[in-house]
């Protein structure tokens, strides 16, 4: 290997901390594009429809084809970047993602709409893994990662509450196209500058890559995630959401008692065995829950009952992004004073707290009580998420950093899913009684109106009169009897992961992190590079080899190996 490639990578890699952190942006950056793209068209189904004319079948897969085909490919390409590069699997979900969004700007008809809503997908769950394993390979040391994840994590929910806000304004500005056609100007810039600044890095893997594994894991997600989202639908009971969820539920089972048995696994299922692990991807999958579904409940508030426009509903999220951004930022020092355990729970009764003060929202404008639930809200719930990602990924051994990555990915992912189901109906368990026995109003436009609040606003529109401004008065009432509800249930909810939460250690397990923790000095680490883990027998040679292509040996005789290099470049139990 030539001084020159050594050199190189060195300075991407580990040479220096600017650069590191200029490879952040670059995976934020990356990862934003994919939050934004989860939800950025729900605002846009309205324009979609009177565009595209789909039946109501093309539209749900319009919707749900991008969430779907992500979440049920995380495994496969998070394991495949562990194999193939990492670096390899983002720049080509780049490319495909570019793709996509331009297949989607030009479609003329629901099936080609659907086709590049799926294809995003594909490129979402090939951008998603390999930006938090290139993380957790670009930070060895666990108090800058912790740092670097706070940041990631930020940028997650930033994606994610900010997705209907810009789709609803540039749909009200240009037409439903646009949602798709920022993706390219980005797109065109983050390519180029991902092949230049990131790194490549593998796993410790060997042997040939389980195909069969990454399908079956593939097709049991997608069964999971559709019978939960059908589910939510208000189908709990169909046939084809119990075939959906048992045979998901199945799938799942033959991939784990497959990985068991085989010698070289697509995912290490030891890491299940570590409580710390475990109780992160559950904690993940309840922060979660309670966000997007919360998060969607609170648009509709904003803009159907107080009557706010997409722009004035943006401004009033932005305090919840603030804080968000805030508990990121400082997650690091929060996370070194009180350890994962006490980050994580109290930021679940933090968002509790949160939650149940918005049930003080009633049909008036308040918005100071808006801004001071928001506010705690967003630095509560990003807490949680910090701590629990954090604790995930330093419990995975390096070398499984991608299959880590995606079980945090898809763990987000049925979250959210989960969250838009289980909220979804418990509000439309207490909204559509209140409709059905309105003064002067038909039963066929009292059952439409019970699908939602702005299909009884349309409705009370065409009934117009009396019968028609009972119907909207009563729509605004269940809607925020429904709000209340669901704010209650989110909140006991929260506080179930505030109990789970204590599986969690009480403080980082590193010993250099403790020293640090604890106001000492930290003992020297390693030349950090993207991928330090080696099997034991090769840590014993006399020149060990840092596992980044291209990437500098980190030649340290044994005899001038810190105490605390063992635990940092090898997990117990990895």
């Amino acid at each position: 290997m030539s001084v020159t490639t050594m050199a190189g990578a060195r300075s991407r890699a580990a040479g220096g901390g600017a650069n590191r952190w200029v490879v952040l942006i670059v995976l934020c950056v990356s990862l934003l594009l994919v939050a934004l793209d989860a939800t950025v068209l729900h605002v846009a189904v309205p324009a979609v429809t009177e565009d595209l004319r789909p039946s109501s079948t093309a539209l749900l897969w319009i919707v749900d084809a991008y969430p779907l085909v992500c979440a049920s490919l995380l495994i496969l390409f998070g394991t495949l970047g562990d194999r193939i590069g990492r670096r390899r699997v983002l720049l080509a979900g780049y490319g495909l993602f570019a793709a996509a969004s331009a297949l989607a700007v030009a479609a003329d008809s629901p099936g080609v709409l659907i086709a590049a809503r799926a294809l995003l997908g594909v490129g979402g769950a090939m951008i998603m893994p390999a930006t938090l394993s290139i993380l957790r390979a670009v930070f060895p040391d666990r108090r800058e990662r912790a740092t670097a994840i706070g940041v990631w994590t930020a940028v997650a929910a930033v994606g994610a509450a900010t997705g209907p806000v810009l789709g609803g304004f540039l749909v009200e500005h240009y037409w439903w196209g646009s949602v798709f056609l920022i993706n390219l100007p980005l797109m065109a810039v983050i390519l180029p500058l991902g092949r230049k600044l990131l790194p490549e890095s593998r796993g410790g893997c060997e042997g040939p890559w389980d195909v069969l594994g990454a399908l079956t894991a593939a097709a049991g997600v997608l069964g999971v995630v559709v019978g939960v989202k059908k589910a939510g639908a208000g189908h709990a009971l169909h046939p084809v959401t119990i075939g959906a969820l048992l045979a998901g539920a199945a799938l799942l089972v033959l991939f784990v008692r497959r990985q068991r048995r085989r010698t070289h696994p697509l995912i290490d299922m030891r890491m299940f065995g570590r409580p710390a692990f475990t109780t992160s991807v559950g904690c993940i999958v309840l922060a979660m829950l309670a966000l997007v579904g919360l998060e969607l409940i609170a648009v509709q508030y904003l803009q159907l009952v107080l009557g706010l426009s997409p722009l004035e509903t943006g401004l009033r999220l932005l305090p919840l992004t603030f804080a968000a951004m805030a508990a990121g930022a400082t997650g690091s020092y929060t996370l070194a004073r009180i350890g994962p355990r006490r980050m994580v729970g109290w930021g679940f009764v933090l968002t509790a707290a949160a939650v149940l003060l918005l049930v003080l929202m009633g049909y008036d404008d308040r918005p100071v009580l808006l801004t001071t639930g928001f506010v705690l809200l967003g630095f509560g719930l990003q807490t949680t998420l910090f701590g629990a990602y954090e604790s995930m990924l330093s419990e995975a051994p390096a070398e499984s950093a991608g299959g880590a990555a995606a079980i945090g990915e898809t763990s987000y992912q049925l979250g959210a899913g989960m969250g838009i189901a289980l909220l979804g109906s418990v509000m439309n368990a207490a909204y559509a009684p209140g409709l059905h026995r309105v003064a002067g109003v038909p039963g066929p436009a009292a059952d439409s109106a019970a699908n939602s609040l702005g299909e009884a606003y349309r409705t009370a529109d065409r009934l117009g009169g009396a019968a028609g401004d009972a119907l909207r008065t009563a729509a605004r009432q269940a809607f925020v009897h429904g709000l209340h509800l669901t704010l209650v249930v989110s909140a006991g909810l929260l506080l179930l992961g505030a109990l789970m939460a204590l599986r969690l250690p009480r403080g980082v397990g590193h010993p250099a992190d403790l020293d640090a923790r604890l106001g000492g000095a930290a003992r020297p680490e390693p030349a950090p590079t993207a991928e330090p883990d080696r099997p034991r027998a090769a840590e014993a040679a006399a020149v060990p080899r840092a596992r980044v292509d291209g990437g500098p040996a980190a030649r340290l005789p044994a005899t001038r190996r810190t105490r605390a290099e063992p635990a940092v470049r090898r997990h117990p139990a990895g």
